[in-house]
């Protein structure tokens, strides 16, 4: 057996449960909740670490509760969550042996992983950790000239080249202190490449093979191996080991879904803010609606991919109010219409005109978006539904030909009342959920 058909292999067994949950929490949460101007402020304002240093002094979430924060998660519908153990500016919300720039060392003085870990798995819900690649705390990580580094124009930030196999030391060390130290995770996602700093500049092909040897069911993301913005090689049939076990679109939906050059369904997920930060930002109000987050659920879904979708916690460890009446809204449709989410992927048919189709064995769930003039136009299906029912409550709809539909026989048509050929309000204007029972 080829090295890369085994790679193909056990990626589809690792990610068995990942393409059943397909709905999950990314939780970006740091010192950079303080300034409250989005997680990259330290880039994008050129900051120095003595520049930061004040929110590592400050730090003191007192309002972090995170039995709270799973609970909202699993009152959304969502199967897992994902917490920044370390993000780009180098603070780690884990009790690292290797530094001490970490939470315990702050007014805290609290793991805040372990908290984060034992209180999701508390829910039943999976839990995976996000390690950022970079690090603009650590004195070896090159700064000066680098494209985003806070003092890539600073000479004075010069990095000796070959002290950098120090930084990948210290990089490969934590990932294997949360591999160790927390007990079973069930993702690791990594944060992210870019220009040369990919693939073996992070030593991957090590990396993972520990990563493995520890944790030999974890799931990984592409990003060791790509950067956000192209995806590396997992979208080929010759995947490299450390290749991860799902693409990561971020901020996008792919309009085909993900697949390989060869066309084939690829595992992937789609990452998606809330507002347009995915760090707490005090003056970001660009809410997404719940019906927007859900029709973007069921997009992914029907394009047989998943939805990460993020908050960002503020200074204090509360999820904003905004956030949270958006996913107790998301949470309330799910509990009536997840069946056409778990489990299921893309349709054996096209997109119809109206919405978009999910598939779970011979079970088509028709999400609605958009009102019909008269019956409900199922393009093709004439003769191949047996039965069709409201998701919501369970109800019986009507599958007949109404009289002004004799000129497309190959389309069966649905109606939720008599006569038939009237129109009706949707019983859900974000999403109305149809099973129709394929024969």
């Amino acid at each position: 057996m080829s090295s890369n058909h085994s790679i193909i292999q056990e990626r589809t067994a690792r990610t068995e449960w990942f393409l059943q949950d397909r709905f999950g929490m990314f939780i970006h949460w740091g010192l950079y909740a303080i300034p409250a101007r989005g997680e990259w402020v330290r880039s994008v304002e050129r900051m120095s670490v003595e520049d930061y240093q004040t929110y590592f002094d400050e730090f003191d979430p007192v309002r972090y509760d995170p039995k709270a924060w799973a609970r909202a998660a699993k009152q959304a519908g969502m199967k897992y969550a994902v917490l920044t153990a370390k993000h780009h500016d180098g603070f780690c919300l884990f009790d690292s042996a290797l530094t001490d720039y970490k939470s315990t060392n702050t007014r805290a003085g609290r793991d805040l992983v372990r908290e984060f870990i034992e209180a999701f798995r508390a829910e039943g819900l999976k839990v995976g950790l996000y390690y950022s690649l970079l690090d603009w705390h650590h004195e070896d990580y090159p700064a000066y000239g680098d494209r985003i580094h806070p003092m890539r124009a600073n000479e004075n930030y010069a990095r000796e080249p070959e002290t950098f196999h120090r930084y990948v030391q210290y990089m490969h060390g934590q990932v294997k202190e949360l591999l160790i130290n927390y007990g079973r995770l069930d993702i690791m996602w990594f944060d992210f490449s870019y220009d040369h700093m990919k693939g073996e500049t992070w030593q991957a092909t090590e990396l993972i093979a520990m990563i493995r040897s520890l944790q030999p069911h974890i799931i990984v993301d592409n990003r060791l191996d790509a950067s956000g913005e192209e995806g590396g090689s997992i979208y080929t049939k010759k995947p490299v080991s450390y290749s991860g076990d799902f693409a990561s679109p971020e901020q996008i939906i792919p309009p085909e879904g993900v697949v390989d050059d060869e066309g084939n369904s690829l595992p992937w997920e789609a990452c998606i803010t809330l507002n347009n930060n995915w760090g707490y930002t005090a003056k970001d109000m660009q809410y997404k609606s719940a019906a927007t987050v859900i029709r973007k659920l069921v997009e992914c879904v029907s394009k047989n991919g998943n939805l990460l979708l993020n908050v960002g916690p503020d200074a204090l460890g509360e999820i904003p109010r905004e956030s949270l009446d958006i996913l107790a809204e998301v949470g309330s449709w799910m509990q009536k219409n997840s069946a056409s989410i778990y489990g299921c992927g893309q349709a054996n048919w096209p997109k119809p005109e109206w919405g978009r189709y999910t598939q779970k064995g011979n079970l088509l769930y028709a999400h609605l978006f958009e009102e019909s003039i008269g019956p409900i136009n199922l393009n093709g299906l004439a003769g191949k539904v047996g039965k069709a029912r409201l998701v919501a409550d369970g109800s019986q709809l009507f599958l007949s030909r109404p009289w002004n539909a004799a000129q497309y026989p190959d389309d069966a048509f649905l109606s939720f009342a008599k006569p038939e050929s009237a129109s009706y309000p949707l019983p859900d204007q974000r999403a109305t959920v149809v099973e129709l029972e394929l024969i």
